[in-house]
C-alpha cells in the first residue's frame, strides 16, 4: 500500500486508529462524514484544521485498503477452497 504522510497511525492516539497527521481526527470520521454527505467545505468549516488536501488523502487510503482487500470462498467447515 502507498503510503500518504498525512494519514499515520499511532498506538497512543485514538486505540491506532489512522488519523490525520498532527490531528485526533480519524480517518473513519471523515468517511463518515463524506458518507452522510457532507462535502468538503462543510467538513473544513466543521473541522478547521482540516484541508481539502487532507480529506482526499482519508479517501485515498479507503481506497488502498479496499484495493488490497481479498476475499476467498470457504467450504462449511471452513476450509478455503477456489
Amino acid at each position: 500500500m502507498e503510503k500518504d504522510s498525512r494519514i499515520i497511525l499511532d498506538a497512543s492516539v485514538l486505540a491506532g486508529k489512522p488519523i490525520i497527521r498532527g490531528t485526533r481526527i480519524s480517518v473513519d470520521l471523515v468517511l463518515d462524514l463524506l458518507a452522510s454527505g457532507w462535502d468538503d467545505s462543510q467538513i473544513v468549516e466543521e473541522y478547521p484544521g482540516l484541508s481539502r488536501e487532507d480529506i482526499l488523502a482519508c479517501i485515498r487510503y479507503a481506497q488502498e485498503i479496499v484495493r488490497s482487500e481479498r476475499v476467498y470462498s470457504t467450504d462449511p467447515r471452513g476450509k478455503i477452497t477456489g
